[in-house]
């Protein structure tokens, strides 16, 4: 199944299926990382659960130093890791052009690459829109090589398939006017 719930709407919809003897049924969603959410879907989820992202809490690399300062800063999870990109590209476009003004960062900025903790990364020129590659991950147990769980639950989105930026972009129209 489909669905765009969250949270408690997510932990409900999973709890009506099972209610219902829809146990073996998977759900999949872009939200089941999102605060609250890895709280209520708790051990009635596991292995049910999916989620798209472009990213979990154990990738390897400067983004996992990232998570783990977070965590222990804040008692909380770094679920918008993509926040990364937005300020590593600020800073490259900053640095390219010597100027903070928006129209020549925004230039700069039109077709850069860079190698992320999710893959290659780009902007694409014609609509600004990041393009980069994309988990699907399952709810279950951390451990192993996925030791840092959501929300000191014991579980944490594992990830089962990779999709490389080629694949997980799609096409656009966008005919997007820019400023002069």
């Amino acid at each position: 199944m489909i669905t765009g719930n969250w949270g408690s709407d997510l932990a409900l919809l999973i709890k009506a299926a099972n209610d219902a003897g829809l146990n073996n049924v998977a759900f999949y969603t872009y939200y089941a990382a999102s605060v609250g959410s890895p709280t209520a879907l708790g051990a009635t989820a596991a292995g049910r659960v999916y989620t798209v992202n472009y990213g979990h809490l154990n990738l390897p690399g400067e983004i996992n130093k990232l998570v783990l300062g977070y965590k222990k800063k804040f008692a909380g999870d770094m679920t918008t890791s993509a926040i990364y990109h937005v300020f590593a590209m600020l800073a490259e476009g900053f640095a390219r052009t010597g100027s903070t003004d928006p129209v020549k960062v925004a230039a700069v900025l039109e077709g850069m690459k860079f190698n992320s903790f999710n893959g290659e990364v780009e902007m694409r020129k014609a609509d600004h829109q990041i393009q980069q590659g994309l988990f699907i991950s399952k709810w279950d147990k951390a451990g192993g090589k996925f030791p840092i769980d959501y929300e000191n639950t014991g579980y944490a989105f594992i990830p089962v398939k990779y999709y490389a930026p080629y694949v997980a972009s799609t096409p656009t129209s966008c005919q997007m006017k820019r400023p002069t």
